[in-house]
């Protein structure tokens, strides 16, 4: 109930008709013989504002509750948006650093002393810097226990340098950033 219309209540409650006496439950009888209800009291009306205004501040304290909620909910999905697209990112830049990785594994002896080399060997520390930046790290993988969330099996290898179960070559180097894994290492496993 509004205050304009809590208003009208009483004032219609003032101008009523003079009564011809009162029930044992507040209903008095008016000289139409028509029963009409007691105009409510100063002390009913201040505890109904009362509750009207605790429920204002309950439905207010949930809004903001409930705005605070939405506006963290927002921040998780941005920040997942951004850690989505660094990781797409990241992972097209990969093959680029395989591609670097195998071109000095397999450097000719002759071009070694050449300052060509060491230019391509300056790109490949910036990419490298780059992804570090991005908190990109290899996952290491050799001596480690295979783990299917951070490996990927090729095959396995009897070998003796190391116990079954435990990587003991790697394939293609894994990555992560932070703690989510952008690609697994593709490793061989010791029989």
């Amino acid at each position: 109930m509004n205050d304009q219309s809590r208003a009208e209540e009483i004032q219609n409650a003032v101008e009523e008709p003079e009564v011809a006496g009162n029930d044992a439950d507040g209903v008095t009888e008016v000289e139409t013989g028509t029963a009409v209800a007691e105009p409510p009291t100063v002390e009913q009306l201040l505890a109904a504002a009362q509750a009207e205004a605790e429920d204002y501040k309950d439905r207010w304290l949930r809004s903001q509750a409930e705005f605070a909620n939405a506006r963290k909910r927002m921040e998780k999905q941005r920040l997942d948006a951004y850690g989505n697209a660094t990781a797409n990112v990241i992972d097209k830049l990969l093959p680029i650093v395989d591609d670097f990785d195998r071109a000095m594994e397999n450097l000719p002896a002759e071009i070694e002393g050449h300052s060509w080399l060491e230019g391509i060997q300056l790109v490949q520390r910036k990419l490298l810097a780059t992804l570090d930046t991005f908190n990109v790290t290899p996952i290491e993988a050799v001596g480690q226990p295979f783990d299917p969330n951070l490996h990927e099996a090729i095959t396995q290898e009897m070998t003796d340098a190391y116990e079954s179960g435990v990587v003991c070559r790697v394939l293609q180097t894994g990555y992560k950033i932070g703690d989510r894994v952008i690609r697994p290492s593709l490793v061989v496993v010791a029989a």
